[in-house]
């Protein structure tokens, strides 16, 4: 059995923030604020080797991603679900999507694949292991538990 450094077991996390959400309703806004999270403007070196989310990617994120998200990080893309389309247009080096699940959050609460940044965010986190920075970000929304029962984490 592995024992793991719990210093050595969170990861970074980004979110790539476009700007395009309510303020007061965006996630990512929340957990840059608590600072569990970094806000990017652009994906630049070492960045480059991060897993990023991207409901567009090929391959699905799994637990075989963790060492990627200990070594270089983990990115969320907060945009517009009106303008996901553009990001289509993109390509990115270790993009991953997530595994269909339902949203918890107020805003689209029952729909599917239509996460928040923070609900994305912790999905990738409980598929790579990091169960206690997941439950941790989770915490932080009144909503969090009902998230991690409608997709049975």
């Amino acid at each position: 059995m592995t024992i793991f450094d719990p210093i050595k077991e969170i990861p970074k996390v980004f979110c790539l923030n476009y700007g395009e959400c309510d303020p007061k309703k965006c996630t990512a806004n929340k957990l840059k604020k608590l600072n569990l999270l970094k806000s990017i403007n652009n994906i630049k070196s070492p960045l480059n080797n991060s897993i990023i989310l991207d409901p567009f990617a090929r391959q699905e994120l799994s637990d075989l991603d963790r060492n990627i998200v200990l070594r270089y990080g983990l990115i969320v893309i907060d945009c517009s679900w009106n303008n996901i389309l553009n990001l289509k247009k993109l390509t990115f080096k270790n993009a991953r999507k997530l595994p269909p699940l339902i949203a918890a959050n107020p805003t689209n609460y029952g729909k599917w694949e239509k996460l928040s940044s923070a609900e994305a965010l912790v999905a990738a986190l409980f598929i790579t292991k990091f169960i206690e920075y997941g439950n941790l970000i989770l915490s932080k929304f009144s909503w969090g538990i009902q998230f991690k029962e409608l997709n049975k984490f």
